[in-house]
């Protein structure tokens, strides 16, 4: 069997975290088989569906690193064939006209629930004589579904799932204005593109069941359910924006690479034994829906940013620099000179030991790019002062003197100037780091120098010599 997915947002917002962890689990299924992924916009509701959030979906998606196979499909364009399937039903005598009023069902749910019966539409039209249909009242087309027996369906992740039929009602399939439901809407769909897996959140559990039972009128194959449990916060509660309940987009804006994003969303839900860090061609080497526990699985960002970590020290250098430079032209707002992209590959490798993500990457190397003179932090001013700015007098004589500026040649330099002066190699350090950087941390102070270069380096220190 050819092994066919689909993700389906809905573009009402950004692709969220757990979206994008669903198109991850279909994507990676589909290519584990050999198979593709569709993409499909479920753009029916048209009053809160926009062309933005399309577009933010089909660019959270490129970010991640996630491509889909043929052009995506717009839900909506498909109105006319999910209406010929419900009249198809209708004609079959699997489904039926009901001319209930919206009155009506309010007070019939009101009823049930007065009495203490589930809020179901009670079927009241589902054999009546269509010679009592009111004349004025443009009736919905109801699915005609069984009322004995259970519908079952057998999850790949969850289980059989068994539902008495007498605990659900005839659900609406077209309504009075013409226009199909979703559930009809997303069944037709799923055929027609020969969908052979559904991978999706266990919120649509409750659907499958329905859906199943329109598969079954329409003699249709039923494809394979696999209903992921959703992603909650660290605290175990519902997952919400202070969560991390954020669009893709907030993930790039934070500096997250996407293939660190993929790995911990793979976690999230899915394990292969204790591995943690798996790349994705391997994820696509051992990823099936058997490692998917059934149990909701836990966001944390700090476990993220942990991650991220890892993948910032293991990627190619000359690919981190460019997405550094990047990442200081959006903080600078200004395009970077050749001496400062020079400056980069050289500090890259001290820089990335001590960043989580790519925004606190390019703080960290700010001090490459900042001008003279350097704006002080508290702490770093601090130790320029007293008899700090006779000692960077002395270094920046004993620096000036050197004859090629290399690191071993620029410690033995400071190395020797604090000897002399009988000091430990700090109490030099932290002014010079200071008046280069102006900060109190930073990488190595002979790395510093280094980077920064002969002449940045000891105009630097004169601003803050006598």
């Amino acid at each position: 069997m050819s092994v066919i997915t689909r993700f389906a947002p809905s573009p009402t917002g950004f692709l969220h975290i757990g979206g994008a962890r669903t198109a991850l689990f279909n994507w990676l299924f589909a290519r584990h088989h050999g198979g593709q992924m569709l993409l499909r916009i479920e753009d029916t509701d048209r009053a809160r569906s926009t062309e933005a959030a399309v577009t933010a979906i089909h660019e959270g998606l490129h970010w991640l690193g996630l491509d889909w196979q043929g052009e995506p499909i717009s839900q909506f364009t498909g109105a006319d064939r999910h209406a010929e399937v419900a009249r198809q039903l209708l004609s079959e005598g699997k489904a039926y006209h009901c001319y209930c009023t919206p009155e009506e069902l309010t007070d019939m749910r009101a009823t049930a629930k007065a009495e203490g019966r589930s809020m179901r539409y009670d079927g009241r039209w589902r054999d009546r004589d269509p010679a009592d249909a009111p004349k004025d009242q443009a009736p919905v087309i109801r699915l005609k579904a069984p009322q004995s027996g259970e519908t079952v369906i057998q999850d790949l992740v969850q289980g059989e799932i068994t539902v008495q039929n007498s605990e659900m009602d005839d659900m609406v399939l077209l309504r009075a204005d013409g226009t199909p439901t979703y559930m009809l809407a997303v069944v037709v769909d799923d055929h027609d593109m020969s969908v052979s897996h559904i991978i999706r959140g266990d919120d649509h559990l409750t659907n499958a069941v329905r859906q199943r039972q329109i598969y079954d009128l329409m003699e249709w194959e039923v494809p394979h359910f696999a209903h992921i449990p959703l992603i909650h916060g660290a605290d175990g509660g519902k997952l919400s924006k202070r969560h991390g309940a954020l669009g893709v987009e907030a993930y790039r804006d934070m500096g997250i690479l996407p293939a660190a994003l993929r790995n911990y969303l793979l976690r999230l839900g899915w394990s292969h034994g204790d591995d943690e860090i798996i790349d994705t061609d391997q994820a696509t080497k051992w990823f099936n829906l058997e490692g998917i526990g059934k149990s909701p699985s836990r966001f944390d960002i700090p476990k993220l940013e942990n991650l991220n970590s890892h993948y910032i020290r293991a990627m190619d250098e000359a690919e981190l620099c460019g997405l550094l430079a990047e990442q200081l032209v959006l903080t600078t707002g200004r395009a970077l000179s050749d001496i400062e992209l020079a400056r980069l590959p050289l500090a890259i490798a001290a820089l990335k030991e001590r960043a989580q993500t790519l925004v606190e990457l390019a703080d960290k190397a700010a001090f490459l790019l900042d001008g003279r003179p350097l704006a002080m932090e508290e702490k770093a001013a601090n130790l320029v002062t007293g008899d700090a700015p006779g000692l960077l007098a002395k270094a920046h004589a004993c620096l000036g003197a050197l004859a090629d500026w290399n690191h071993d040649d620029i410690a033995a330099a400071v190395r020797g100037l604090a000897e002399a002066e009988d000091l430990k190699l700090g109490k030099l350090a932290q002014p010079l780091r200071a008046a280069l950087t102006g900060r109190n941390a930073s990488p190595g102070i002979f790395e510093v120098l280094y980077f920064l270069g002969r002449q940045e380096s000891l105009d630097r220190i004169g601003d803050h010599m006598k």
